[in-house]
């Protein structure tokens, strides 16, 4: 279980860095446009990532 978390958490690092290597300018409009969310719509697309992220979860390990 924790090799799975630990592998999950890697991926996200190189997914990532790999936006920021790509493409900087972009990244760094995306950061300042989220400094200057309201606090409930950065809860509600944390939520909406939290609920994409557990239903690919399910369907992975249902299909594999």
């Amino acid at each position: 279980m924790i090799d799975a978390l630990l592998i999950g958490l890697g991926v996200a690092f190189v997914l990532e860095g790999v936006c920021y290597a790509a493409a900087p300018g972009a990244m760094q409009k995306m950061a300042a446009l989220a400094a200057s969310a309201a606090p409930r719509h950065l809860r509600l697309a944390g939520l909406a990532a939290v609920a994409f992220g557990v239903g690919v979860v399910a369907l992975v390990t249902r299909l594999g």
